[in-house]
């Protein structure tokens, strides 16, 4: 069996195990798979195909050299997953006061920014569990 054979029924393999809205091919020949992330399990579901890629060490070189690629898929509305923001990646959303609520972690996840909460400012309870379930990192800043 060649190796492009093997890969062939690997992927075979993972496309019977893995749920279809997780992974599509996009087809083309550039290494590019098209992603659909819609929940934990379909991010669950795709770090264990990462996972398995990584196990064969030709595809574990494309994906350290940038030769694989993912790209994210778009919903029915034409959205992709990336923030709609022009907010450059590594944005602060810094709080210097006052109390820091689920409008301001829900603006930090549209902006993809980190939360840097100031000394005098308060993180609600709500807005913790907002962060952790949106993946905004929060930063306490102290004196």
């Amino acid at each position: 069996m060649t190796t492009d054979e093997l890969r062939a029924e690997v992927r075979a393999v993972l496309r019977e195990v893995l749920p279809a809205s997780v992974i599509a091919t996009r087809g083309d020949d550039t290494g590019t798979e098209e992603v659909t992330l819609c929940n934990a399990a379909d991010l669950d579901a795709f770090v264990r195909r990462v996972a398995a890629l990584c196990e064969d060490p030709a595809q574990r070189s494309a994906l350290q050299d940038g030769r694989r690629r993912f790209h994210l898929a778009a919903d029915a509305q034409g959205r992709t997953g990336r923030s709609t923001s022009d907010a450059p990646p590594g944005t602060v959303l810094r709080v210097e006061r006052g109390a820091v609520t689920e409008r301001t972690v829900k603006k930090a996840a549209a902006d993809g920014a980190r939360l840097v909460v100031g000394p005098k400012a308060v993180l609600t309870p709500l807005a913790r569990d907002r962060a952790r379930s949106l993946g905004v990192h929060v930063e306490r800043e102290e004196h």
